[in-house]
């Protein structure tokens, strides 16, 4: 989702296979990695279809519902039971953005109730230190690199105790693309994606804005990644309802265009219901919101990636009212397809 308006949230071979790919070296990196000799590198599978079956449509999934936010009041353990028994109903692999106590918990659940669901964990990355010109430092944020740690040594403990349920993770979301709040140097992504991998056995990506991944400067962390998770919203870029469906499918190709041989995953799209009429989202999003809206074009997005067996997390399965600004009507809080008090918006309704 767009950086620009506050945001946090806090398996072998078979479809999509990326086999044992042999990469380039690794990209050099400055600090203590600095003078290591360029590594052989391999890319890890990403398998998302256990046995026959293929789980490859998943969903974006925030807990916290009204009242609740990140850092501040959360959800109960049975309220994250009631989600994931929501979700069970319509897709098998979810995405959660941070390891923070609700990430546990929707694993502990999911392997004490055997819940058939697979979940794609991440590390959220903060901004460290704000730069100036040539990287000087202008101002450090030690609580910032804190969290980053926590998010780093908790993520890859978690992958390692749920294998069965974590079969991949990414590491750092809308770092690097320019419109990012909360951007971080190439280089300290790179250290942070290195730990992972060398501590964790299951693939790892880092997931962006189509908007750096189209871009060539984009190989570099490319090269360090196993998988590119990519994020693409028609309404974000201006788009009609009847262009969004067309512009997801040509920034698709242009992010494979860009890294071949890699599987892209679509790790965000969506249409929002409701949106304010003043800020950016005024200027920028011409589409109109609304539930009806919103069905077709998940009904659209999910016919082509189930087609195409594009791996994809559709954005997002339920309302959250603590992103955004305050008005009511702020576009951030009306991507989900349920809202925030569970009942289903016109998209799924009719679901079985």
């Amino acid at each position: 989702m767009k950086a620009r308006l506050t945001k946090y949230l806090a398996m072998s071979c078979g479809f999509l296979t990326a086999c044992a790919v042999r990469s380039q070296p690794a990209s050099p990196v400055t600090g203590p990695d600095r003078d290591a000799p360029p590594r052989a590198f391999v890319r890890r599978s990403l398998v998302l279809s256990p046995g026959e079956r293929w789980i490859g449509n998943g969903i974006s999934y925030g807990p916290h519902r009204d009242g609740q936010h990140p850092g501040g009041p959360g959800p109960t353990r049975e309220q994250v039971r009631e989600d994931l028994e929501i979700v069970r109903k319509h897709w098998s692999l979810l995405r959660m953005y941070a390891v923070g106590p609700e990430a546990e918990t929707a694993l502990q659940l999911i392997r004490a109730e055997k819940l058939p669901l697979k979940v794609m964990l991440g590390a959220w990355i903060a901004m460290e230190a704000k730069l100036g010109e040539g990287g000087a430092v202008l101002e450090d944020y030690p609580q910032a690199r804190a969290a980053n740690r926590m998010q780093v040594d908790t993520l890859i403990r978690l992958a390692n105790e749920y294998p069965d349920i974590v079969p991949v993770i990414t590491v750092g979301n809308e770092t690097q693309v320019f419109w990012s709040a909360h951007k971080v140097p190439a280089d300290t992504l790179i250290r942070y994606i290195r730990e992972v991998r060398a501590a964790t056995k299951v693939p790892v990506a880092t997931a962006d804005d189509f908007n750096y991944w189209n871009k060539p400067e984009s190989r570099t962390v490319a090269r360090e990644i196993d998988f590119i998770v990519t994020h693409i919203y028609a309404m974000w870029a201006g788009q009609p309802l009847d262009r969004a469906l067309p512009f997801t499918q040509e920034k698709y190709a242009e992010v494979a265009q860009m890294h071949p041989g890699f599987v892209i995953v679509l790790g965000e799209a969506g249409w929002a219901t409701q949106k304010h009429n003043e800020g950016e989202q005024a200027k920028l999003i011409k589409g109109e919101a609304g539930e009806e809206q919103q069905k077709t074009f998940y009904d659209q997005f999910v016919a082509w990636t189930t087609r195409e067996k594009i791996a994809n997390f559709y954005f997002e399965a339920f309302d959250e009212s603590w992103k955004g600004g305050p008005n009511a009507d702020e576009v951030e809080k009306h991507w989900g397809l349920f809202r925030a008090d569970r009942t289903p918006k016109l998209a799924l309704q009719d679901a079985k």
